[in-house]
């Protein structure tokens, strides 16, 4: 069976820990759930880039493609830059996408926002700057 794409993006930053935040996230996931070739790519300053990724993506053999963002917040990446490079109108989360002479679905994720996964790991860092520094 096909495996989906997954297309993790970042912001970029002239920081190299970010880029390598974004990058060791993109593994985990593939190491976490191989259903999925996971691929990362970032909207400004690092690359490879969103449209080198999702050029790249053209070629593989996937019955899907899904873009994660990994932004905690809807702002304008989320709502404008992100959807018009997908070739999405401002609010649609589905699109298609081709890849190998066809079509597939293009499939547009929701950033983190307020998830209680996310009060855990804020929880887990508060806790950790207790043991470390109290």
């Amino acid at each position: 069976m096909a495996k989906k794409g997954l297309l993790l993006v970042g912001h970029g930053s002239k920081k190299p820990y970010n880029k390598e935040l974004i990058e060791e996230t993109a593994r985990a996931i593939a190491q976490k759930d191989d259903s999925f070739l996971v691929k990362s790519g970032f909207m400004s300053i690092n690359e490879p880039t969103v449209e080198e990724q999702l050029e790249a993506f053209k070629n593989e053999e996937i019955e899907a493609l899904v873009v994660v963002p990994l932004f905690l917040a809807k702002g304008i990446h989320i709502l404008k830059d992100i959807p018009a490079i997908l070739g999405l109108e401002e609010g649609s989360y589905r699109g298609t996408f081709a890849a190998n002479g066809g079509e597939i679905p293009l499939l547009y994720a929701h950033p983190i926002g307020s998830d209680p996964l996310l009060a855990e790991l804020m929880l887990k860092n508060a806790y950790l700057a207790i043991e470390e520094h109290l």
